[in-house]
């Protein structure tokens, strides 16, 4: 090494860089860390509704105060049904089994507010009805509301015949229309025009009987109305069931039973009501025939309880979406059913049962 040359300093490394800004990857990192969060507070919401609510379940009862004490053991039952009556499962019918698993209810009151539906849908309630009444002897009291006619009425004599003054109408209450529908259109001049033939391949004549693609014939008519007679039947006898005093007067049931609906002012002329009065007083009349002390008991209702999904709307919609749910609404409409409704309107109802709600 020259000696002339000094030594050279060792050399250092050059100075770094300061990190520059990416802010796609910031937005990446925030994003990431929103959604652990999401699903950490996702996770909790789901264990604290646990205990209340079944994920994606529509199920549950939740029981409220409707009235009396809140402290009472004894309870009058209020079981509701609201809206067109279809296949008699759902709320109603959960309702209806909570009750009898309850041995603290004592006796029960039937809200109604429906203007009646399906024979077989208001035939089940019903039974299942006088089930719970005959298994737990519990006393029954009906309470109506703004409409309870057709099946709405049908119902209403589970009250069966054992005790007086058990069917409440409010003032404004309309019911009766005791009387049955099989429902028929005849688009057979429409499909003309629009030059529509129906060329269905069946087994026999009868198969396609109240298609609405051609006029019924009168052998068809005949057949169905023998239908219509054997349903009717079985309603005024069920109402002689319920109703000791058209089980005596076959005349008198003939006068109410042409499918009008009546007043709580005729009603009660005819028969076909006890009382005018409120939920109110069905209440106080329950616990008369329950041999209860008014102070010592509480009347409750029942709420409808759905899953998360539910609440969300989010299980509805996707119900509505699935594909063959059309199809499936759309055939049943097209299959002859015989009701008990009140209605001047085609029968046009989609599937379930309206009262869920």
């Amino acid at each position: 090494m020259d000696p002339s040359i000094p030594p050279s300093a060792p050399s250092s490394p050059p100075p770094a860089r300061p990190a520059r800004f990416n802010p796609l990857r910031w937005l990446g990192r925030l994003i990431t860390l929103s959604g652990l969060v999401m699903f950490a507070l996702t996770v909790v919401a789901v264990a604290v509704l646990g205990g209340f609510l079944s994920l994606g379940s529509d199920d549950s009862l939740h029981e409220q105060h409707h009235s009396l004490s809140k402290t009472a053991t004894d309870k009058i039952a209020v079981i509701t049904l609201e809206g067109t009556i279809l296949d008699g499962e759902g709320f109603v019918k959960r309702q209806i089994d909570h009750v009898r698993d309850d041995k603290a209810v004592k006796a029960v009151v039937l809200r109604v507010n429906s203007p009646g539906g399906t024979v077989s849908g208001s035939d089940y309630l019903y039974h299942h009805l006088k089930k719970m009444v005959a298994d737990r002897k519990l006393p029954l009291v009906v309470s109506m509301g703004g409409i309870a006619a057709s099946g709405g009425y049908y119902v209403s004599m589970a009250v069966g015949d054992e005790h007086e003054n058990v069917i409440f109408a409010e003032p404004t209450t309309w019911t009766g229309s005791i009387g049955v529908v099989i429902p028929h259109y005849d688009v057979s001049r429409l499909m003309e025009k629009w030059d529509i033939s129906e060329d269905s391949i069946k087994s026999h004549r009868l198969k396609q009987m109240g298609t609405p693609t051609r006029p019924m014939t009168e052998e068809e008519r005949e057949i169905f109305q023998g239908l219509v007679h054997d349903s009717f039947q079985r309603f005024k006898e069920i109402v002689k069931a319920g109703r000791p005093r058209f089980a005596k007067d076959d005349d008198a049931l003939v006068k109410v039973a042409t499918g009008q609906v009546f007043t709580t002012h005729q009603s009660l002329a005819n028969g076909l009501v006890d009382r005018e009065g409120f939920v109110e007083d069905a209440i106080d009349r329950a616990i008369q025939l329950a041999h209860l002390d008014k102070e010592q008991v509480q009347a409750v209702k029942y709420k409808h309880l759905g899953g998360i999904f539910d609440l969300l709307d989010m299980r509805a919609q996707s119900r509505r979406a699935a594909p063959g749910n059309e199809l499936a609404a759309l055939l049943d409409l097209a299959s002859p059913r015989a009701y008990y409704l009140c209605t001047w309107l085609p029968v046009l109802m989609a599937q379930g049962d309206a009262s869920e709600r």
